[in-house]
């Protein structure tokens, strides 16, 4: 385990749905939706946040064809934005880093840039979707695109997320990794986290002249 306190990166790569924005709403009601009309056991799904949509559908309907029924659950969620808003110290981590942030969600771009613009976030100059990469999260492709974007050392970037596939991807990346405790238990996420916390609000992130520090809040 590193001591993040201790480290100063190069760049912070936010994942979005569940770290940045809340969209469990909406999520969950396409899925269940997606689910019935396909005739798929919801309780198969299991924990498979952070995965992409494919990645999901390969997973619990193997016997579907996966375009055709990738592209109906992303129709799904496309159009329904409602209750989406910004998590707990969000917006003041994504300002406090201004162009080293990145986001990397394994979300499509249209659905992405449409939940950021839903809570109310300015998206950084860099977001990483499902449509950049050919393997999603718990690969390390994602991390490893965002990192490159922003023209930064993985080693010296630090991965904020809340789901173990995204944790998972951003270690394999070679990066720092900060959970948030928004959808995983302490438990699911302990053996894949440097530093864990409830939510952005209990972190600091400041920017200095030889790059990014995070302080744990006090209050």
């Amino acid at each position: 385990m590193r001591d993040i306190t201790q480290e100063t990166f190069e760049a912070v790569l936010f994942d979005n749905d569940g770290t940045l924005t809340d969209s469990r709403g909406p999520v969950e009601r396409s899925w269940r939706s997606w689910a019935v009309d396909h005739g798929v056991d919801f309780a198969r799904f299991g924990n498979f946040h952070g995965v992409t949509s494919r990645g999901i559908v390969e997973r619990v309907a193997p016997h579907l064809d996966a375009d055709a029924a990738t592209a109906d659950i992303d129709r799904r969620e496309l159009e329904d934005l409602d209750g989406i808003v910004a998590l707990p110290g969000a917006v003041d981590a994504l300002a406090a880093v201004g162009p080293r942030a990145a986001i990397v969600t394994s979300a499509g771009r249209e659905l992405a840039v449409l939940r950021i613009d839903a809570a109310g976030l300015s998206a950084p100059a860099v977001l990483v979707t499902a449509d950049d990469i050919s393997r999603g999260k718990p690969d390390p492709e994602p991390y490893l695109v965002g990192a490159r974007r922003l023209e930064a050392d993985p080693a010296r970037c630090l991965v904020v997320e809340d789901a173990v596939a995204g944790l998972e991807s951003g270690r394999a990346a070679g990066a720092a990794t900060l959970a948030v405790l928004t959808t995983s238990s302490p438990e699911e996420v302990a053996d894949h986290a440097d530093l864990t916390v409830g939510s952005l609000a209990d972190v600091r992130l400041e920017v200095t002249d030889a790059g990014v520090r995070v302080h744990l809040r006090q209050d």
